[in-house]
């Protein structure tokens, strides 16, 4: 299991059930790298990968 993995699984045991809009998570990202900023790349590449899924590329 990656460190990560608690992280994810904590997010979906407390939020799971909820719905959020990708408005929401852009704006919950962009207040992330806002107080961290060494994470800008990361949720970048994060970003992009969500925006791109499912393209045939």
């Amino acid at each position: 299991m990656y460190f990560t993995d608690r992280g994810i699984e904590e997010m979906q045991s407390r939020r799971g059930e909820e719905e959020v809009t990708f408005d929401w998570l852009g704006d919950r990202m962009q207040e992330f790298v806002n107080l961290h900023p060494d994470f800008e790349v990361p949720v970048e590449r994060l970003a992009t990968w969500l925006a791109r899924l499912g393209d045939d590329d």
